[in-house]
Order: structure tokens, then sequence, then C-alpha cells
């Protein structure tokens, strides 16, 4: 909705361009679906909704021993080639800080096959 000076909310501006998305396409929310929620004085406000990960199979996941000194991010350079596809291997574990996954060594964590995993909570 434009403004009384006829300029769009960047928000709302993005709706306009085919596949704009306010998140990179390198984010675990670029995909994701974003809602509006109406204050009582009409005000919209975004927000990115709840991402409800399927369950990946064995078949889409391979397992990684942590040993000593590894991080997420270290295990996502190894396995993607980008420290900041952490996410991608954080999604395939039931931890609630990413940190957890590394914290003991000798731990199986899951790690995404490429193209296994969805961005956004959606499969491709």
């Amino acid at each position: 909705m434009a403004g009384s000076d006829g300029i769009q909310p960047y928000e709302s501006a993005l709706d306009s361009i085919p596949g704009a998305h306010p998140y990179p396409r390198s984010s675990r929310y670029h995909d994701a679906e974003i809602g509006v929620h109406v204050t009582e004085d009409g005000t919209e406000v975004r927000y990115t909704k709840r991402r409800l990960l399927p369950p990946l199979d064995a078949q889409e996941t391979e397992e990684h021993t942590v040993r000593d000194g590894e991080r997420p991010d270290l295990l996502a350079q190894r396995y993607f080639g980008d420290p900041g596809q952490w996410w991608q291997i954080a999604d395939a574990n039931p931890a609630l800080d990413p940190r957890e996954l590394t914290d003991e060594a000798g731990r199986v964590v899951d790690v995404p096959l490429p193209g296994g995993f969805p961005q956004g909570g959606r499969r491709a």
C-alpha cells in the first residue's frame, strides 16, 4: 500500500517484482512464506512464517562423525563449499542450538546431500 507520498514501503515494493524476496537465495528463509499481521490500528506487520520441515530420508543424507574442533560452519564449508550453509546441517538434525551438533566429538550428525534438503520447508 502506497503512503500519502506515493512511496511504497520496501516490502510492498518487493511484492511487485516477480521472484523478489526479502531474504537472499542462500538463506534458509529465502523460500519461506511471508505472512502479514494487521494490528488493531491497521498497521501491517510482515513476518516470516515458521518453516515446517519434512524429515529427510536416509537416502537424502550422509552421516558425519564429529571430530574435536569441528563446528557447523566448518562442516558446511567441507560439504557445501560455503560456511554460511551451516543451517542445512542444523535443519537436518534435531538440535535447538546448532553448536550442540559439534560440541561432543564422536556425535554422528546427518548432512543433507546436495539438493536433498528443501529451502523454506518445501521440496524442490
